[in-house]
């Protein structure tokens, strides 16, 4: 039934041509393996009564935990983790009645989902361990009954950040910690992971003060440099289990391109809409994952709409789903699709992680997620087991979506991704060690290892800033309110904005996002509707909005300056050169477009100070002869006359150098998160044909946050790659002089403005080659 579905999107006019692959990844059978010692015969039990064998990857990760090692599991979505971990944690905590064990999700929803399978577990083999969700939700009337008898406790990072200061509540349930089990690990990167890295050495320091020394259990999915990432984010040597034994059937993945000819028939949103009904008509229950909870509203609302006249009643087992439903409404909806009872679902990435939704037979993609590891994860969601599926990813006309539809075997090929996070940001140690200060004296002796040489200097800038005073146990903290209010897990900026209307709280944004979305004017969009901001007030951190009904929006318009503090690493290749080091960013947000769909209707004037901050960044150097030799390329070529046909031949030069460095930029930034699992928005750059601190053509790519999270640093080392893979992505694209889909940008300041395709080809070649030679 599936490859009759799959056959005919091959077959149909309105979809044939925009069939870039379908990819057939045939069935796996399963690889049993036997532990070398039973389990107790609860357990044992446990696993017959459900038909239950145990996969080879499972038997490892038993093996290495029962000998007290830290493990990270990393194999695809359905494969048993959770069992792998589950058995051996019963198995000691049954044997040591004292034991007790944390488990950490980084969502509500999963917490929940996890805990019904662990209280299933006890149910099934008479281990009680009175497992409970500890979270924001919990009553406060619970809270002392679950620190005092509960042995696994379920929670989340956000939660255990606020707990940490009291931990003296929790003396018994810490002394005798044996397992920290951190679940989707992949999921903490980037400033989120780097400040979860620096939370669970708060918690270790804290463990080992009550006398326990917890093992370490991540489970995650596929990463290039698992280990690596495991053993930065808790600090401790880990025993990597990665050979998945679990079976799966044939899967058919489609890669479908809209824009197959650089310009497409229908939005990617229409594509979408229309392959939701094309699996939902012929009988296929479908999971949708879309980019945004309006687009997830509004495909259920288009196909709703097409379903009414003719087939009213698969219209009603149709609906969407995403965060802000309320936790009843949207238990509703997985019961009813794990039931079968709905025939298709839209959602935004809420229902990529593992909440338990049963098999399904079909998953469309609109809109590559980010990160090779999600789009799997998506996938995964159908076929679990032995059934046969389909995935189906529908391209976006942005350059990831774009590269993979032209080159779809990178994607298949062994994971390329590296999950980054940065233990030596300046900003998240210094977030951390006021919370160290608070929760027990900070000890020389004992805590200068989380700080290594930066130590002395945060505790100095600390105690300047009248945070931390010294006493005979050590420095405490001395501040004013909970120091834990000082450290946001998910950002950096300790500037809150909040969004208020007609005195109500919206919602809170950082201050690079009140620039960028709540400036005088602005069009801000909250749950779909549109607000228009009437004052952005920097001094109090207070957006006043006002509701209205509007049918444009507002792009900023920015001018972005860098200079050079510090060079910490450089590559040089002749003439050319590739350095590392620290940068200091200027963002002067100088006004703003008023866009309808996609046409600028209307512009304003924005008067801001800019935003400035210091962080980690690449730069390239290349030689001024350069552009000489460019030009002599590219001189001929007709459609340049056109495109500028006012300037100078000298000026003609010029124009294309500085188009193909800013296309290098964009399409260089478009490109990384293939390789450094990140947001393109967390990435900035600038290119000039005369950088005052190089003397030379420039082009820096520099992180967008406070201090550097590591990105770009990781791209120093990965350099030949990124250039090689920007190459390819502008190289193959369809399109004539440039688009979304290669070197155009959606945050560029200068509404992409001077980009020159050809040149961009040329100068990536060049800087392929030298670095080759």
């Amino acid at each position: 039934m599936i490859r009759n579905v799959i056959a005919e999107l091959r077959l149909q006019p309105q979809h044939r041509e925009q069939v870039e692959l379908i990819q057939e990844l045939p069935p796996r059978e399963a690889v049993y393996k036997k532990l070398d010692r039973d389990l107790p015969p609860e357990l044992l039990a446990y696993l017959f009564s459900r038909g239950f064998s145990l996969f080879s990857h499972q038997c490892e990760a038993i093996k290495h935990i029962r000998n007290g090692e830290n493990v990270i599991i990393t194999t695809p979505t359905a494969s048993g983790k959770t069992l792998a971990f589950n058995l051996p944690i019963f198995e000691q905590l049954a044997e040591n009645t004292k034991a007790t064990a944390l488990y950490l999700y980084p969502t509500k929803a999963l917490s929940n989902d996890q805990l019904k399978k662990v209280q299933e577990l006890e149910k099934g083999t008479g281990i009680r361990l009175k497992a409970a969700l500890y979270d924001g939700d919990t009553p406060q009337g619970s809270r002392p009954q679950i620190r005092n008898n509960s042995r696994l406790v379920i929670s989340n990072p956000y939660e255990l950040h606020q707990v940490l200061p009291w931990h003296h509540k929790w003396q018994k349930f810490l002394a005798n910690l044996s397992f920290v089990v951190i679940d989707e690990t992949h999921y903490y990167r980037g400033v989120f992971g780097s400040n979860v890295a620096f939370l669970v050495r708060r918690l270790r320091r804290i463990c080992h003060y009550y006398g326990s020394h917890p093992q370490f259990i991540l489970s995650t999915a596929t990463l290039a440099n698992a280990r690596e990432f495991g053993e930065k984010l808790v600090g401790l040597d880990f025993k990597l289990i990665d050979e998945d034994g679990s079976p799966t059937g044939k899967k058919y993945f489609v890669f479908y391109n809209p824009y197959y000819d650089g310009v497409g028939k229908l939005s990617v949103h229409q594509e979408t809409r229309n392959l939701f009904l094309h699996f939902i008509r012929n009988d296929l229950q479908t999971l949708c994952f879309t980019v945004s909870r309006k687009m997830a509203e509004l495909i259920t609302f288009w196909a709703r709409n097409e379903l009414q006249a003719t087939e009213p009643e698969l219209g009603e087992r149709i609906t969407a789903y995403r965060a802000g439903y309320l936790p009843e409404k949207r238990r509703e909806i997985e019961g009813k699709l794990k039931s079968g009872y709905l025939k298709g679902v839209t959602s935004t990435n809420a229902l990529e992680l593992g909440i338990d939704i049963g098999s399904l037979d079909s998953v469309l993609i609109s809109g590559y997620p980010g990160t090779i590891i999600s789009t799997w994860q998506q996938a995964g969601r159908a076929g679990r087991g032995t059934d046969e599926s389909s995935a189906v990813l529908v391209a976006f006309h942005n350059p990831l979506d774009q590269y993979f539809m032209k080159h779809p075997q990178s994607f298949f090929d062994k994971s390329h991704e590296y999950a980054i996070i940065d233990i030596m940001n300046d900003y998240i140690m210094f977030g951390h060690m006021v919370c160290m200060a608070a929760e027990m004296p900070i000890d020389p002796e004992r805590d200068r290892v989380f700080f290594g040489d930066k130590y002395d200097l945060i505790i100095e800038a600390l105690k300047k800033a009248g945070l931390i005073q010294e006493t005979p146990n050590g420095w405490v903290y001395s501040g004013k309110g909970r120091a834990t209010e000082l450290v946001s897990l998910n950002n950096l900026s300790q500037e809150i904005f909040k969004v208020l209307f007609e005195g109500r709280l919206l919602e809170t944004m950082d201050k690079t996002q009140a620039y960028r979305e709540a400036h005088p004017e602005a069009v801000l969009l909250h749950l779909g509707e549109t607000y228009l901001v009437n004052e952005l007030d920097l001094k109090n951190r207070i957006v006043k909005v006002s509701k209205e009904d509007l049918d444009y929006y507002t792009k900023p318009i920015t001018e972005t300056e860098v200079s050079i503090i510090k060079e910490f690493r450089k590559k040089q290749w002749g003439d050319f050169s590739l350095c590392f080091g620290q940068l200091e960013v200027f963002e002067h947000y100088i006004g703003y477009r008023i866009m309808r769909y996609d046409k600028v209707i209307g512009s304003g004037l924005i008067d801001l100070p800019p935003l400035v901050f210091r962080t980690t960044g690449i730069w390239f150097t290349l030689p001024v002869e350069l552009q000489e030799r460019l030009w002599k390329a590219r001189k001929m070529d007709p459609d340049l006359y056109e495109r500028a046909p006012r300037k100078t031949e000298q000026g003609l030069a010029q124009y294309v150098f500085q188009g193909g460095l800013h296309g290098s930029e964009h399409a260089m930034i478009g490109i990384m998160p293939f390789h450094v699992m990140c947001d393109r928005w967390d990435i900035g750059g600038v290119s000039t044909l005369d950088h005052p601190d190089t003397g030379k053509p420039s082009i820096f790519i520099y992180d967008g946050f406070e201090g550097g999270i590591g990105l770009t640093e990781k791209a120093y080392y990965l350099i030949e790659k990124v250039i090689k893979t920007a190459l390819e992505l502008v190289r193959d694209c369809p399109c004539h002089d440039g688009c979304p889909g290669c070197i155009y940008s959606p945050k560029c300041g200068n509404a992409n403005e001077i980009l020159d395709k050809k040149t961009t080809i040329l100068i990536l070649k060049e800087l392929l080659s030298v670095i080759k030679a």
